[in-house]
């Protein structure tokens, strides 16, 4: 992509999550259009995934800086926060893809609560105190984009209540934000990912496979269709669009 044609250039965009998977997509499409971008990850199986996405990130002429952040504790966000604004001055974009997988019914008696409030610290709690951090030092026209899904409107199947609990959380936290910060130009959306082959949810794949056949597009998205979503929210082509909830997902939900 040449220079006249990369919307984000000079920008500085942080992805959460973004070793693998679709962070990692998004990371490296955020510095084909432009961006200096910093990531976030946590297991240190992640190491080399990391190193490998920063070089593809630098490919593109832009900087690069991979962070070892757990998001699921809250009281580390400022801290990280601070460490983009000191390597690159400012912060722009902020896109949250952390997440993790959490299936069970509500009456499965082995359920781990311990791990629902996990997940929940890092799906929700964590990208909480990084939206208060990041907005505190993000200039006026910032942005935010939450990576969310449809199972927090349409479950869609058995053992999916904790992860509905938790994706509706997403939503509503996206539109109270949105209205906080509209003032300063700052605006706030999510994008519903659907179905994806990434190797995150390779041994998921079998429980996935029926699910297909309830969307109106009857396969698994690309990477590159849910990232086209994020790219635009994140642009400033949607100065006007707060608030929202964009579905990419194949039509699950009608």
């Amino acid at each position: 992509m040449s220079a006249a044609h990369k919307p984000l250039a000079g920008k500085v965009a942080l992805v959460t999550g973004g070793a693998r998977g679709l962070g990692a997509a998004t990371a490296r499409a955020l510095a084909a259009q432009g961006a200096d971008v910093a990531f976030t990850f946590v297991s240190p199986d992640s190491i080399a995934k990391a190193a490998a996405v920063v070089a593809d990130i630098e490919a593109h002429g832009v900087r690069a800086l991979s962070l070892r952040a757990d998001q699921a504790d809250a009281s580390k966000a400022p801290k990280l926060i601070g460490d983009i604004i000191a390597h690159f001055g400012r912060l722009d974009i902020v896109i949250n893809s952390a997440s993790i997988d959490r299936f069970g019914t509500a009456d499965d008696p082995l359920r781990d609560d311990a791990m629902f409030e996990h997940y929940w610290a890092v799906a929700n709690g964590g990208f909480r105190a990084i939206v208060r951090a990041a907005s505190k030092v993000m200039g006026d026209g910032g942005r935010f984009v939450f990576v969310g899904s449809n199972l927090g409107v349409r479950p869609g199947a058995p053992g999916m209540s904790d992860m509905a609990s938790i994706k509706a959380a997403i939503d509503g936290y996206a539109r109270g934000a949105a209205r906080d910060l509209a003032d300063r130009g700052i605006t706030v959306n999510v994008v519903h990912a659907g179905f994806m082959q990434t190797d995150i949810n390779a041994h998921m794949r079998d429980a996935i496979a029926p699910l297909l056949q309830n969307l109106c597009i009857k396969r698994y998205g690309r990477l590159e269709e849910i990232i086209a979503p994020i790219l635009f929210l994140a642009s400033s082509a949607a100065s006007y669009i707060t608030g929202a909830i964009i579905d990419a997902d194949g039509g699950y939900n009608v």
